[in-house]
């Protein structure tokens, strides 16, 4: 693990030394600041008219977790999608097109440290950027009365949704020495997850549910409701793993030829 964590620093320095860690962090922030914004503006217009109507029941129905949170959580995760493939697109990619791939391969390192090096400092990067946006929840705290479980219900959900998004993109940087390929390859990935579902309820038969079970943002939405299901930890569990094992086993391919 040792020398994990030594490819993990060095992985997450690389981040910082390049203007792709800013341009992502920067572009995170600022459409999730919108996005936050807006929906707190729309909360309270509503709040507003409610009051003014003199209606208690409506105004009761009024909440922070259904109002601000939920689809502020939904609109990170679209962010994700298109964010995610730029962050780890040169994971694998850029040491074949800068030649030190050979190098690597061929250092006392075994495969697994190797790819483990390199998920755990991607997965140090997504913690930043997530961490970055806890100054929403901190504020709706500050100043509203959200329920803290279904907000830390739908965090975990988030960061369970980046680091499957993660695993995706090491995958497929894993397969090609071209950045661009990589990025579009799990881009077009993410997406066909990220929207599987959509015709599940007219798919009808055993189709349906297989569709929805496949979906990434059924089991993300469980999480974000509050709800967390064993089911939806096994499913997120199983991304992970299975993207970091074919990842493993398409870099000590390289060592066969």
């Amino acid at each position: 693990m040792k020398n994990a964590f030594v490819i993990a620093g060095k992985e997450l320095r690389s981040y910082f030394v390049s203007p792709i860690a800013y341009v992502v962090l920067t572009g995170f922030l600022l459409l999730g600041g919108w996005f936050f914004f807006n929906l707190v503006a729309r909360f309270d217009f509503l709040l507003s008219i409610y009051s003014a109507m003199r209606n208690p029941e409506a105004q009761a129905r009024l909440n922070l977790n259904d109002f601000v949170i939920a689809p502020l959580l939904h609109n990170l995760s679209v962010i994700l999608v298109i964010l995610t493939p730029v962050i780890t697109m040169r994971s694998f990619a850029e040491e074949k097109r800068a030649g030190t791939y050979e190098l690597l391969m061929t250092s006392p390192l075994s495969v697994t440290e190797i790819v483990l090096g390199k998920f755990l400092g991607v997965l140090g990067f997504l913690v930043v950027m997530l961490g970055l946006t806890a100054v929403y929840p901190a504020i709706l705290l500050a100043y509203g009365n959200p329920e803290v479980g279904i907000m830390a219900s739908g965090y975990l959900g988030l960061f369970l949704l980046a680091v499957s998004f993660a695993c995706v993109g090491l995958l497929t940087s894993a397969f090609t020495d071209n950045q661009i390929v990589a990025a579009v390859s799990c881009l077009v990935i993410l997406l066909l997850l990220y929207v599987i579902s959509w015709p599940a309820d007219t798919a009808g038969g055993m189709l349906g549910p297989l569709l929805k079970y496949l979906s990434l943002t059924e089991h993300f939405a469980e999480m974000v409701r509050g709800v967390i299901r064993l089911q939806d930890l096994v499913y997120f569990g199983s991304v992970i793993v299975l993207a970091l094992f074919v990842t493993q086993r398409a870099v000590e391919s390289v060592r066969w030829r």
